[in-house]
This record gives C-alpha cells, sequence and structure tokens, in this order.
C-alpha cells in the first residue's frame, strides 16, 4: 500500500489552516507555507504542499462549477420537457468522466491496483445508471412531443372539417412555433 501523504495524517485544525492559508495565497507561496509548517512543527516540503494545493484547487473549482450549474439549471423558468434533468444529467456525467480520468491517471504510488480496480467498477456502475436515466428521459421527451404531435392533428383535422373557428394557417403557425420550442 502507498504511503499516505504527510499532510493526509496532519491534525484537521492544521489541515483546515493550510486550506484557508492556501486559498488566501491564491494557491501560491508555498514556500512560506513550507516555512510556516516548520514553524508549527511539521516538515512537509514545498512539493507536497503544491500537489495537495493541486488537489485543493481542483475540488474548489468543481464546486464553483457545480454551484454556478445549479444557479443557471434552477433560473429556467418552466420545466415541461424536463430540460433541468437534462442538464443535471450532463453535469453527473462530465463529473463521472473526470474521476474516471483521474483514477485512470492515478500513480501506483497513490492508489493499489485493487482500490484501482474497486473504484473503475464503481464508476462503470454510475455510468451504467446515468445511461439508464439519460435513455429513460429521452424517452420521455418523445413521449411529450408525440402527444403534442397528436393533439395538434386533431386540430389541424377539426379545423379542415370546419368544425373550428381557427384557420389553417394559423394551426400551422402554431405547431412551427411549438416545434421550435421543444426541439
Amino acid at each position: 500500500m502507498a504511503p499516505r501523504s504527510y499532510i493526509e495524517v496532519l491534525p484537521p485544525s492544521v489541515r483546515e489552516w493550510l486550506d484557508r492559508a492556501l486559498t488566501e495565497r491564491n494557491f501560491s507561496g508555498y514556500r512560506e507555507l513550507e516555512t510556516l509548517l516548520r514553524d508549527k512543527g511539521y516538515s512537509i516540503g514545498r512539493a507536497q504542499i503544491s500537489r495537495y494545493g493541486q488537489k485543493v484547487q481542483r475540488r474548489f473549482a468543481a464546486i464553483r462549477e457545480a454551484t454556478e450549474m445549479a444557479r443557471v439549471i434552477t433560473e429556467g423558468a418552466e420545466d415541461d420537457q424536463d430540460k433541468r434533468s437534462e442538464a443535471i444529467i450532463a453535469t453527473i456525467q462530465a463529473d463521472i468522466l473526470t474521476a474516471l480520468i483521474d483514477v485512470r491517471e492515478a500513480s501506483d504510488d497513490e492508489m493499489e491496483p485493487a482500490e484501482r480496480a474497486s473504484l473503475l467498477a464503481k464508476v462503470g456502475k454510475s455510468i451504467a445508471t446515468l445511461t439508464r436515466s439519460s435513455v429513460s428521459l429521452k424517452r420521455y421527451q418523445a413521449e411529450v412531443r408525440d402527444k403534442i404531435a397528436a393533439q395538434l392533428d386533431a386540430l389541424e383535422q377539426e379545423v379542415k372539417n370546419n368544425d373550428g373557428h381557427v384557420s389553417l394557417e394559423t394551426v400551422q403557425r402554431v405547431r412551427q412555433q411549438i416545434y421550435g420550442i421543444i426541439q
């Protein structure tokens, strides 16, 4: 098994301090952080602090991205076509892809082969679940389009039979506008 990072075994209060210090320094000034840690009684090199800083920075970027996506998704108006679900599924798929790349790029020092295989199996299972969700969503969207088309066909037929009070041109224009929205 690969040895644990010295940073991972730091007391929680020291790690929280390091996380804050990294963000306050905009993920730079690693030599100064090395000195400050040494003053606190911890011998951790600049390179290890830099690697840890990159992990923290990626985590913060992912959180910012997820927060922004959630804001954009919830700002949408009505959701008749379940566009929010589609956006959420796409976001999760992107995150799983990123996790898959991280697992595959992890060196044997960072991750045991058995642990890597286990994580890849979990990612595979997650991808299968998301694929089923995506297929179900597409099926639902197709059903909605079919229902709208059937209603418009019935309305057009009513107009053609002169039983309605709307012109055929109006119904055709409505159809084009609705299809522009739902496609």
